[in-house]
């Protein structure tokens, strides 16, 4: 597992709420095709392993004690962009991307890049364990969002966890349960929304799988951002 930091400083103040996760699909698939455009190509277009997740995660950027404005995404000079992976081979092209990189292009927003840091993953034990969301978690069920409460949310989330264990080769986690959430966030992304929750869960699992998650994330739409573990 590799979970990596980019530190950043916006050259705007603030940016439009639709501009907040509605680049980052294009970023991750920018920053990869930057190092090899067929990994980038196959991962967009078919998915992994003959499955059509993507094991990839990333944030929005996050921006520390950014002062608050209605109406819109205020930035401050502390900022972050989070971003990994499970599969050591997309992993080494994330971190081969930001090598040379001086700036993400974050929609109308140019990120200058201050360095990046890597959080190498050390395996867990198995057992019990309680994660939480730096995100919201986003969960559909008959094309209709989720959030926590609704009949079917833990199941679903238990399904998507699952499909993800299959294509790591890793047992599923079992017993999931919703510690907490927090209140209902509305995005919109390439014009169409996308509705979830920040979550803190608990479940038993493979040491290895939970290590696997916390570059990935948890629901649907990691590579928009959502889902991120903290």
């Amino acid at each position: 597992m590799v979970r990596i930091r980019v530190d950043v400083v916006a050259d705007v103040a603030s940016v439009a709420w639709d501009h907040v996760h509605g680049p980052a699909r294009g970023v991750l698939y920018e920053l990869l095709g930057s190092q090899d455009a067929a990994l980038a190509r196959s991962l967009h277009d078919e998915g992994w392993k003959g499955q059509s997740l993507k094991p990839l995660g990333m944030t929005a950027p996050q921006f520390k004690r950014a002062p608050r404005k209605r109406g819109v995404y205020t930035t401050s000079a502390e900022g972050s962009v989070w971003l990994g992976s499970p599969v050591p081979e997309i992993a080494a092209v994330l971190v081969a991307a930001l090598a040379s990189r001086t700036e993400i292009v974050w929609g109308p927003a140019r990120l200058k890049v201050r360095g990046f840091s890597l959080d190498i993953g050390v395996v867990g034990v198995d057992g019990p364990v309680e994660l939480e969301s730096a995100a919201p978690v986003v969960v559909k069920h008959e094309s209709r969002y989720l959030l926590p409460g609704d009949d079917h949310y833990v199941a679903r989330l238990q399904h998507n966890l699952a499909h993800k264990a299959d294509l790591l080769g890793l047992p599923a986690p079992s017993g999931l349960r919703v510690l907490e959430s927090g209140p209902r966030r509305r995005f919109t992304v390439r014009g169409a929304p996308r509705i979830g929750a920040r979550v803190r869960v608990g479940m038993e699992s493979d040491g290895r799988f939970v290590d696997a998650l916390r570059s990935w994330g948890l629901g649907l739409d990691t590579v928009q951002g959502f889902g991120w573990i903290r």
